[in-house]
């Protein structure tokens, strides 16, 4: 016969098994999880929740066990630390109810939600900070929560603060390496692949000169300028890589965010492309200006010039800084489109900074908005 196996022989050994059980996950999300199932399995409650103390002192997550998906979007948006979940924000002691709605502070349930009456709710502090909350309803028996519950929910709170901890360091190991990542892909781009490119066109340029043959010539000039192109997107895509690993969006997040924003005043989506360490060079006062461009320069051409196409290009280089905002709509004589107060308020701010803002007809058809100013 097979003998039976071992067994932890106390509540307490039971408890540690189920802590390390917790620790060996290092992903967060999921170790709140694994806590709140605990403390339900510690106090047979039938439902559970975590709530985590947000910079505003709300609850900036809630990870909840016992209500399903389906009652949960029924019910609405997560509590966001009203009532009673509130109380325990500001006062980070065990609170223990016979009756949930007697309480004083108690501000009733949302529509949909499941009826709960008994409640248990503990802090969990991390490094002796308060980082949120373990709130346990409706013991499975029916009867209210004890001084026992109480007792195993706060020994689980003390050991959840050292595995949350030891999550949270390796979160943060995880996005140190994704930076170290992002920066070695950006400096194999820049020391690699560029080089490559660089010495490809100009062995383009070599051959070029030696050909008579004029159809040939011109297609070879094709094919550098397209390098050359190449070139300005990976360097473009190197910046972007290097200011995500700073963790900062900067000026070209914020343009990005600007076109996106134009999108449906426009009718399209304008492309828009970058050329030069335009996040670390372009200071932080002209960087604003460079958006209010970005910004006025789109909207007139929703409003005034009928255009079904847009770009914007931003470079850095040679100590100024380049705006470039096209369009194919009606062009410069368009109603509007020269003597706007806020394309004025715009060419005055350029020059006062020593620069200039420059309406002109674009090849093709429509307008070309450039504004350019030095960095220093």
């Amino acid at each position: 016969m097979d003998e039976a196996p071992d067994r932890p022989d106390s509540e307490a050994e039971q408890l540690l098994e189920a802590v390390l059980a917790a620790s060996s996950e290092t992903r967060l999300p999921v170790v709140l999880r694994r806590l709140v199932e605990l403390a339900c399995g510690l106090t047979d409650a039938r439902y559970g929740a975590l709530g985590v103390i947000g910079p505003d002192g709300g609850l900036s997550d809630f990870i909840h066990v016992g209500i399903d998906e389906t009652t949960m979007a029924a019910i609405g948006d997560p509590p966001k630390g009203n009532g009673i979940l509130g109380l325990l924000i500001v006062e980070p002691r065990p609170l223990r109810l016979d009756d949930l709605g007697a309480h004083v502070e108690s501000f009733g349930f949302p529509a949909n939600h499941p009826p709960m009456h008994t409640f248990l709710g503990v802090p969990i502090r991390v490094r002796g900070d308060v980082f949120g909350n373990l709130y346990l309803t409706e013991k499975r028996s029916g009867t209210p929560f004890t001084a026992e519950d109480e007792r195993r929910v706060m020994v689980l709170a003390t050991a959840a603060g050292a595995v949350i901890e030891n999550a949270r360091r390796h979160s943060l190991a995880r996005e140190l390496a994704v930076m170290e990542d992002r920066e070695r892909i950006a400096r194999d781009l820049h020391d690699t692949v560029i080089q490559r490119l660089y010495a490809a066109g100009m062995g383009l340029q070599a051959v070029q000169r030696r050909v008579d043959d004029e159809l040939v010539v011109q297609r070879i000039g094709d094919v550098v300028d397209a390098l050359d192109a190449t070139i300005r997107e990976i360097r473009s895509v190197i910046f972007a890589v290097a200011s995500a690993a700073r963790g900062g969006g900067g000026l070209r997040s914020d343009i990005l965010d600007v076109a996106r924003d134009a999108t449906t005043a426009l009718g399209f989506e304008p492309s828009v492309s970058f050329d030069g360490p335009v996040d670390s060079e372009v200071p932080e006062g002209i960087a604003d200006h460079a958006l209010a461009v970005v910004r006025e320069a789109l909207s007139n051409a929703a409003r005034h010039s009928r255009a079904t196409d847009a770009s914007v290009a931003v470079s850095v280089g040679g100590g100024m800084v380049r705006v470039l905002v096209a369009d194919d709509g009606s062009g410069v004589s368009g109603p509007g489109r020269v003597g706007g107060r806020g394309i004025s308020n715009l060419r005055s701010r350029a020059e006062a900074l020593g620069g200039r803002l420059v309406l002109h007809p674009r090849d093709g058809g429509g307008t070309e908005v450039v504004w350019e100013v030095p960095l220093h």
